[in-house]
């Protein structure tokens, strides 16, 4: 009886591990999954060193592994969304940047002054690090760009880091379908220069 009984006891542990993993796995695949900023682009919304959840049912469900939606494929995000993707240049790499022109619009950067449909876009997040207005070589584009009209099921990303990110101002369109999650919310924070954890940050809803 007691073999028996210590057989039922690791059986139940198994399928209980079995349920857990599942369980964990569809929530990765369809609600959230966590994601670490690896550089400076989104200062100061998001440091490099935070980790953060981004919500994965906002703009459709995506097949896991993949970038084909099976659900909400048309859903496009609203401007100002930090989103996180899968970087059209490189599918085993993903980014995070903040929606800034969405299909149809006209984006434009003027000695770094954003302007969508000949309007001044200006956010509280946005952040220059770089007082010269660069005018020569391959990142001119950074401070004088367009004006280009964001093509359809597509995004215009940008950094709020605006001096130090590599964005659509380089490498064009975010295809929506590329787009994975939202970001929400930080819960963890590692300050690698004082190499101690950013206490103030954790819980942070991201804006």
């Amino acid at each position: 009886m007691s073999e028996i009984k210590q057989k039922s006891v690791a059986r139940d542990w198994i399928e209980a591990l079995a349920v857990a993993f599942v369980i964990a796995m569809i929530i990765r695949a369809f609600v959230l999954q966590a994601y670490r900023i690896p550089s400076s682009s989104m200062e100061d919304t998001l440091l490099k060193g935070d980790h953060i959840l981004a919500t994965k049912y906002n703009y459709g469900v995506t097949v896991p592994f993949t970038t084909r939606k099976i659900l909400g494929a048309d859903k496009v995000p609203n401007r100002g969304d930090i989103v996180i993707f899968t970087f059209p240049g490189n599918h085993a790499m993903d980014f995070v940047k903040r929606v800034i022109g969405l299909p149809g619009d006209i984006v434009e950067v003027r000695e770094k002054n954003v302007y969508i449909n000949g309007q001044p876009f200006k956010i509280p997040y946005e952040k220059h690090t770089d007082p010269f207005i660069l005018t020569q070589g391959q990142g001119m584009v950074r401070d004088n760009f367009g004006p280009i009209k964001v093509e359809p099921g597509t995004c215009f990303v940008m950094g709020d880091n605006r001096d130090q990110s590599y964005d659509s101002r380089f490498w064009g369109f975010v295809p929506v379908q590329n787009i994975k999650g939202k970001a929400f919310v930080i819960y963890f924070s590692w300050d690698s220069a004082k190499h101690w954890i950013r206490f103030g940050r954790i819980g942070d809803i991201i804006h």
